[in-house]
C-alpha cells in the first residue's frame, strides 16, 4: 500500500510549478488529488497527467482570494474526493519593485493572494479535519518569509504574513490531530522565477544567464532549486509518521548540491 493511499489532498496553485509538482508527487504517494488555479487548461493538464499514471484526480478553477469560491472549491473537491485530507497553499504571485514604485493595488494583490488566500482556503478545510481528528496543511513560504531583499518588499511581507500565521495555527491544532508546517524555498526553477529573470533582463540588458547569475549571486544559492525537491518535502510533511512534526519552518536553499 502506497504511503498516502488512504487520503485525499487539495493544492492550490495546482496547475504549475511547485504545485504542479506537488501533486504529481502527492499522487504518486497514492493520494486521490484535487488541483486548484485561476488557469483552468493547467490544472486540467496536470490531473490528466495524474491519471495517465493511474491515479485519481480531479481539476477546479479557484481564485483564491474569492471567499466564495475557497467555500465553493471546498465543496466541490469534498464531493469528488469524499474529504480533504491535505490541504497545499502554494497558490502565490510575485513582483519586484523598488519601494517607491510599489502601487497600492500591487501591494494589496500581493498580500491578497499569498497571505488572505493561504487563510482562506486553510478556514475552508480546518474544522472538518479537526472533527475527523485528523489532517496535514502545508503552506508553501519563502526564504523571503522569514529575511528580506531589496525590491521585493511586498512579497517578502506577504511571505512572512504566511509564515506568522503558519505558526499560529500550529499552536492552535495541538491535540486536534492536525499538524500545520510551511516550506521555506529560495528561487525555485518555475515560470514565476522566470518571470522574474526576465524582469532583471529588461532592467540592466542583460542577458538569461547573467540575469540568472545575478538572481542565484544575490540570494547566495549555488543553482536553482528545483521543484520535485520542494514537492518531496511536501510529501514528507504529509506522512502519517510526520504527525510529532508541528509549526516546522522547513528552508530549502540548494546548499547542498546534489
Amino acid at each position: 500500500m502506497s504511503a498516502l493511499s488512504r487520503y485525499n489532498a487539495l493544492v492550490t496553485g495546482g496547475g504549475r510549478g511547485i504545485g504542479a509538482a506537488a501533486g504529481l508527487a502527492l499522487a504518486k504517494a497514492g493520494a486521490k488529488v484535487s488541483l486548484a488555479a485561476r488557469n483552468e487548461a493547467q490544472v486540467v493538464e496536470i490531473a490528466s497527467e495524474i491519471r495517465r499514471n493511474g491515479q485519481e484526480a480531479f481539476a477546479f478553477r479557484c481564485d483564491v482570494t474569492d471567499p466564495r469560491q475557497v467555500r465553493d472549491l471546498a465543496l466541490s473537491a469534498t464531493e469528488a474526493m469524499g474529504r480533504i485530507d491535505i490541504l497545499v497553499n502554494n497558490a502565490g504571485t510575485a513582483t519586484s519593485n523598488p519601494l517607491s514604485k510599489i502601487t497600492h493595488a500591487e501591494w494589496q494583490h500581493i498580500m491578497d493572494v499569498n497571505a488572505t488566500g493561504t487563510f482562506l482556503c486553510s478556514q475552508a478545510v480546518y474544522e472538518k479535519m479537526a472533527s475527523r481528528r485528523w489532517g496535514r496543511i502545508v503552506n508553501v513560504a519563502s526564504i523571503a518569509g522569514l529575511e528580506g531583499d531589496k525590491y521585493i518588499s511586498a512579497y517578502t511581507a506577504a511571505k512572512h504574513a504566511v509564515v506568522g500565521f503558519t505558526k499560529a495555527m500550529a499552536i492552535e491544532s495541538k491535540g486536534k490531530g492536525i499538524t500545520v508546517n510551511a516550506v521555506c524555498p529560495g528561487y525555485v526553477d518555475t515560470p514565476l522565477t522566470d518571470e522574474t529573470i526576465s524582469r532583471i533582463m529588461h532592467h540592466t540588458g542583460k542577458s538569461w544567464e547573467e540575469a540568472l547569475m545575478s538572481l542565484l549571486g544575490q540570494s547566495g544559492q549555488p543553482r536553482l532549486i528545483r521543484a520535485h525537491e520542494v514537492a518531496d518535502e511536501i510529501v514528507s510533511l504529509c506522512l502519517e509518521e510526520s504527525g510529532g512534526r508541528n509549526g516546522e519552518l522547513v528552508i530549502l536553499d540548494a546548499s547542498e548540491t546534489p
